[in-house]
């Protein structure tokens, strides 16, 4: 740590992932009979930007505590504890730039493309070692979820998250990302304030 940073502790109670209040982050896939069409309730994926992979990862000793989040830029992503025990997952918003707005630009409202996330030009702005432009979230914008059962997570494109997270020794989850996710991502560590 540098000069005057600090480090700052933050306890946050996790509420169950549900469809209704993880919506902002991406989604809760439960079971449906086997025959029901595609539609909304399922997994709403981007896999187009690379090779998806699709693989069961077994995490060891997580525990409840993370000091670094990340978001992947490229991708949504799915994950599954499998046999359905009992895991956490922090989460904020996603927050890549699309388009930026200087102080003497026209306002959000004169923006034609109504899709591109517009940022305030109070926010800081960050670079990724892989190119794209981000808004790093603030230690108050993270939310703990808790995910029971047979059921998944799929984060949307951006998503910054931290875990899967558990008290178990070991679990496995299955996880469907693109086969480079792990060498091109971004970590903000919320240690230093």
């Amino acid at each position: 740590m540098e000069g005057g940073d600090k480090i700052k502790l933050v306890k946050l109670k996790a509420i169950e992932a549900t469809p209704e209040n993880f919506k902002d982050y991406g989604q809760v896939i439960q079971s449906s009979s086997d025959g029901e069409e595609f539609g909304p309730h399922d997994a709403q994926l981007d896999l187009s930007r690379g090779i998806p992979r699709f693989y069961i990862m077994q995490l060891k000793d997580r525990g409840l505590n993370f000091s670094t989040i990340t978001h992947h830029a490229n991708v949504t992503q799915c994950l599954g504890s499998i046999g359905g025990h009992e895991w956490y997952l922090g989460v904020a918003k996603p927050s890549i730039v699309d388009l930026y707005i200087p102080p003497t630009a026209p306002s959000v409202e004169e923006v034609n493309d109504s899709s591109a996330n517009v940022v305030e030009p109070s926010k800081k702005i960050a670079k990724s070692p892989c190119g794209h432009l981000y808004v790093p979230p603030s230690v108050e914008e993270v939310q703990l979820f808790k995910v029971m059962g047979p059921k998944f997570l799929k984060l949307n494109v951006g998503t910054w998250h931290a875990g899967p997270l558990f008290v178990q020794g070991a679990m496995d989850f299955y996880n469907l990302e693109l086969s480079n996710t792990n060498v091109s991502f971004t970590l903000l560590s919320f240690n230093a304030c």
